[in-house]
């Protein structure tokens, strides 16, 4: 569970994350891997919240909009 911060930005992130990882390429190969890895969807979710939290912080800090990458091609 997570108790710290903020309940209200930690609902939208929540969300955010949620929508993510059907929609968002980076974050869905993010979430895909992990369950691959054996994790519980739940533990998979929760680390899309903090990548795309991390994302969020560099993009404010650069003054960036989102730039969606390449993703590598799984052989």
């Amino acid at each position: 569970m997570i108790w710290g911060g903020r309940s209200a930005i930690r609902s939208v992130l929540y969300m955010a994350a949620l929508v993510a990882t059907r929609h968002n390429p980076v974050i869905r190969s993010l979430y895909q891997r992990l369950l691959n890895a054996g994790k519980l969807k739940k533990v998979a979710l929760v680390a899309c919240v903090r990548k795309l939290l991390t994302i969020l912080n560099a993009m404010v800090r650069d003054k960036t909009t989102w730039q969606a990458s390449p993703i590598p091609q799984e052989s």
